[in-house]
């Protein structure tokens, strides 16, 4: 049991770091008093924004900060419950784009209650947008260009440390290894999107999102580094993972080079992004600065 639990949580991760179709939400909540907040990214910038006293509960994913927690738990953002939102009174919903599943979000959208969509793209600008739209939902627009100028400047000085270059190292997202299969990240992903802001390169890009890849594909992705996270799905060691046959063909395999991160901090895409880049980068390349 313990195991299908993970293989489950494993799975709410890749659709969470997938990116879904692009929206955007234009609107101003008329009582903020009891906002609902689902997405992780989107409850960390209400509290990057110093918002949270509008919170009255959040979905599982929102982990981060601490204090979060304390929050009424809605569920998995994907997997919501049209009842028990609602059963909150909020009088507004802050939710990430690709929440569902679709029917939920439908009888959401028709209650009474103020539905506003965060949009959702893995990438720089997006970053930038999201805090706009949830400080714009909150009346907060002053406090969400400052955000916004403040999480730009150092999304472009992390973003520079690797700029110069020449060598960019090959990265698999493995999300599991359930069963020998290795389920990896193809682009349209926030893996994807955070391996290219640290300056590498997917070493996997004939595909949309996350499949399993045969051994033949591993051997001819060639990565140089292998990514996870470490505290979603199944526990993959060190010694497992490299026993793979097919990853130990490949010159990560061969050197034996994991980085293993938060995944929430790592796919994020909120205001600590600049921060993960840079770990992200240095874990990749050591300190580019000193090159």
């Amino acid at each position: 049991m313990k195991f299908l639990r993970g293989l489950a949580l494993a799975a709410a991760f890749a659709a969470l770091f997938t990116a879904a179709p692009s929206a955007a939400a234009e609107d101003v909540f008329k009582d903020n008093s009891r906002i609902a907040a689902i997405g992780g990214s989107v409850t960390e910038i209400v509290y990057a924004l110093g918002a949270q006293e509008h919170l009255v509960a959040r979905d599982y994913t929102s982990l981060y900060p601490e204090a979060a927690r304390r929050l009424p738990d809605l569920g998995y953002m994907r997997q919501l419950s049209p009842e028990g939102v609602l059963s909150v009174n909020p009088t507004g919903i802050l939710a990430l784009q690709g929440s569902g599943p679709a029917e939920a979000i439908e009888v959401l959208k028709k209650a009474r209650v103020p539905f506003i969509e965060v949009p959702e793209t893995f990438d720089h600008q997006g970053i930038l947008t999201r805090i706009r739209v949830v400080g714009k939902a909150l009346g907060a627009d002053a406090k969400a260009e400052a955000l916004a100028a403040e999480v730009d400047a150092k999304l472009k000085a992390a973003e520079s440390r690797t700029a110069g270059i020449k060598q960019r190292k090959r990265v698999l997202f493995v999300l599991s290894l359930a069963g020998g299969k290795v389920l990896a990240s193809g682009t349209g992903t926030a893996a994807d999107g955070m391996i290219g802001l640290a300056g590498g390169v997917n070493a996997v890009a004939g595909y949309d999102g996350y499949k399993p890849l045969s051994d033949e594909a591993i051997v001819e992705a060639a990565p140089d580094v292998i990514l996870m996270m470490d505290n979603a799905g199944p526990g993959v060691s060190e010694k497992d993972l490299f026993a793979n046959p097919a990853i130990a063909q490949t010159p990560a395999g061969a050197a034996r080079r994991l980085v293993k991160m938060d995944g929430g901090y790592l796919l994020g895409f909120g205001p600590r992004t600049a921060d993960a880049i840079t770990d992200l980068a240095a874990a990749l390349y050591g300190d580019p600065s000193t090159d």
